[in-house]
């Protein structure tokens, strides 16, 4: 291990580190960085030590269920803090990695908010993560640009641009270049606290705020987590207690049924819940993925009309709206398909319907992943969307029940399925291992949470030797069948010589590994990181 002169003994880097980003990772940065991983790591570990627990209960029969000992906080009447007024109307928000060009495009692209994201859309490299920070920090000081000598083309930010918001990583990754008392830093903290410390008083003097998407909470647990972080960065920081703000995105069957308890325990902070379609179906998967007869069918067939999805996005607006936040919808994950005008209208007519459902289901805004699409979700908005936003739509007329949310998606497997999801897993491992983690495959912008789907299903079916719609049933030996000639097409896709190179191999191996184990994996990203 090197370690810097500067530094606290407690603080090292490994060896793959030639870069340390004096600029970002200043003295007083790595300070913070410490104070809190050795402040609230531990409980960062048991909370994800209750996980394991949790689906233990599952893999033994139990269904998530709303909790008893919380039904005063679901009951009672409360209110989450105030909004702040650049984050009141988010009827479009884009969402996208962290390099400089992307931060550009989208901070430019018309949408009322940019996600910027170090998570699902983002392969965790050092050198993404480090200049993803330095990237932030020139769009907030309205300093960033990006020449293109290909192109011959500057780009600058335009006078008006997007509300910045930032996805830090999950609780369950780890930045394992960073080593505090010679143990890994949680990747929350890290991403949450060099964005924070770089940049609050320059974005409170811009008339904004430090604001945030936080991924992946299982339990209302994790949210009091949060906050406590919240709570001591604001201190250290000598912000004013409140001002960080944080939007929920609800990417897990546990979480939906703990909506209330989430947001109550981010009350002083919490501005809005989203509904991560994604990952949501990925852990409605995996969640249950040892239930009886328990299986889900193909990708393509479950939607936000599948009957368990609409009764979350339901149920996102109703509690979000009780407690005046923000119901932010879904991604619409499609890209412009340029050359082929009928598919493209065929792909466009698909978004627009889902972004009507959406704001007449009384949702304050959705995701749309490319600039492309950003003016077509706000036509729709703003047809149908005078305000704001719709917190005046409380949606009472509807009583969402666990069975609601637990009613298992109608449609068949088949080995169209299979292969889409063998082919789309591989190719995006492979191009996240390259180091970037938004991947345009088959006209649809992919990220970890789209593979993820795609190798968890493949697992629930093997493990189930499910029947195809074409009468066949699924098993080892006709999915090594399937697997083998799907690499031949994966082969003529990208070319012999990509193929064969160390990514693509080390996707093959990966992919191949997650679906035959015997046991599961709980995300590839964490079994793909040692690759990177």
């Amino acid at each position: 291990m090197e370690t810097q002169t500067n530094l606290s003994q407690k603080i090292s880097f490994t060896k793959e580190v030639k870069n340390y980003h004096p600029e970002i990772l200043t003295d007083g940065a790595l300070t913070f960085l410490e104070a809190l991983q050795d402040r609230f790591n531990e409980r960062r570990s048991v909370l994800l030590r209750n996980r394991e627990c949790q689906q233990q209960l599952f893999d033994l029969g139990t269904y998530p269920s709303f909790p008893e000992n919380t039904k005063e906080i679901r009951n009672s009447e409360w209110s989450a803090a105030p909004i702040p007024e650049d984050l009141q109307d988010r009827r479009v928000e884009i969402t996208g990695p962290v390099d400089r060009k992307m931060v550009i495009n989208a901070l430019n692209s018309g949408a009322k908010t940019f996600m910027a994201d170090f998570e699902d859309s983002n392969a965790p490299l050092w050198e993404n993560c480090l200049q993803g920070q330095k990237n932030l920090m020139d769009a907030v000081n309205k300093t960033i640009s990006f020449y293109n000598p290909k192109k011959e083309k500057t780009y600058q930010l335009k006078e008006k641009i997007a509300t910045l918001i930032v996805r830090p990583r999950g609780l369950h990754l780890n930045e394992k270049h960073l080593l505090i008392k010679d143990e890994e830093m949680s990747a929350s903290l890290f991403d949450f606290a060099l964005y924070l410390f770089h940049n609050n008083e320059q974005l409170k003097e811009n008339g904004s705020g430090a604001y945030y998407y936080l991924p992946k909470l299982e339990h209302f647990t994790e949210a009091i987590w949060w906050n406590d972080v919240i709570d001591f960065s604001e201190e250290y920081l000598g912000m004013e207690q409140g001002s960080v703000k944080v939007t929920v995105l609800v990417e897990t069957i546990t979480a939906s049924f703990q909506l209330d308890e989430i947001i109550y325990a981010l009350k002083d902070h919490i501005v809005g819940l989203n509904c991560g379609r994604w990952d949501y179906i990925f852990s409605y998967i995996k969640k249950l993925r040892n239930h009886k007869d328990f299986v889900v069918p193909d990708r393509a067939q479950v939607t936000m009309t599948s009957p368990f999805m609409d009764a979350y996005s339901k149920l996102v607006i109703q509690r979000c709206h009780k407690r005046n936040i923000l119901a932010i919808g879904g991604m619409a994950a499609q890209v412009p398909i340029k050359e082929d005008e009928e598919r493209n209208a065929i792909a466009f007519a698909k978004v627009k319907a889902d972004k009507e459902r959406e704001v007449q289901n009384g949702h304050d805004g959705t995701w749309v992943a490319h600039p492309g699409l950003v003016k077509l979700a706000l036509q729709v908005f703003d047809k149908e969307m005078s305000t704001p936003n719709q917190m005046h739509v409380k949606r009472n007329d509807i009583k969402i029940t666990e069975e609601d949310l637990l009613a298992i998606p109608q449609g068949t497997i088949t080995e169209k399925g299979i292969r889409e999801n063998i082919n789309v897993g591989i190719h995006y491992i492979a191009t996240w291992l390259g180091g970037n983690g938004a991947v345009a495959l088959y006209n649809l912008m992919e990220d970890a949470a789209t593979a993820e789907i795609s190798r968890t299903q493949i697992w629930q079916w093997l493990k189930n030797e499910v029947k195809l719609e074409n009468g066949l049933q699924l098993n080892a030996s006709m999915f090594h069948i399937l697997f083998e000639d799907e690499l031949k097409t994966i082969e003529n896709q990208a070319g012999k010589s990509l193929f064969e190179s160390k990514n693509y191999q080390n996707a093959i191996q990966i992919f191949y590994e997650l679906v035959t184990a015997g046991e599961f994996e709980e995300f590839l990203t964490t079994k793909a990181y040692k690759y990177l």
